[in-house]
């Protein structure tokens, strides 16, 4: 599994012009799931992802974490992700998990955030959905975490 975190002032994922989830300061992550995605590896790539300390401190430190902050949590699916762009000039997309697969450890992510972190700061996107991303990324900070 792979997450691509961006510390953002605001983010908003909308589907056919309607906001589906939306956070103010915290992380929108891009969440891709691939063929070695299993619930355990989501569960730990979630603590990660709350855990991570990409916030400012007092002292302009990288020492806060998304539960120090007690920021919000978008995440979106994005199997892109899990693309093999190691040769020619079009990518491949066989290390990513089949949809159905895919779809059902991005819900597990969301499920299990939502119960590890906090049920009122966690949102996200809508699988396999034609999505619209805004974000005001902050620094800009990003990360890309794999377990």
């Amino acid at each position: 599994m792979r997450a691509l975190l961006q510390r953002v002032t605001k983010a908003n994922v909308s589907v056919d012009g309607k906001t589906v989830g939306e956070i103010d300061q915290g992380l929108l992550v891009f969440l891709g799931v691939g063929r070695d995605g299993d619930v355990p590896k989501t569960h730990k790539l979630i603590e990660k992802i709350v855990k991570y300390r990409v916030f400012s401190d007092a002292d302009d430190k990288m020492n806060l974490s998304l539960k120090d902050i007690q920021g919000g949590l978008l995440l979106v699916s994005q199997f892109t992700l899990q693309a093999d762009t190691h040769k020619g000039l079009r990518p491949s997309f066989t290390p990513a998990a089949p949809p159905a697969m895919a779809e059902s450890l991005y819900d597990e992510a969301i499920a299990y955030a939502k119960k590890y972190y906090s049920h009122d700061l966690v949102r996200s996107g809508e699988f396999a959905a034609d999505m619209q991303v805004s974000l005001v990324n902050d620094g800009p900070v990003t990360f890309l975490l794999d377990v």
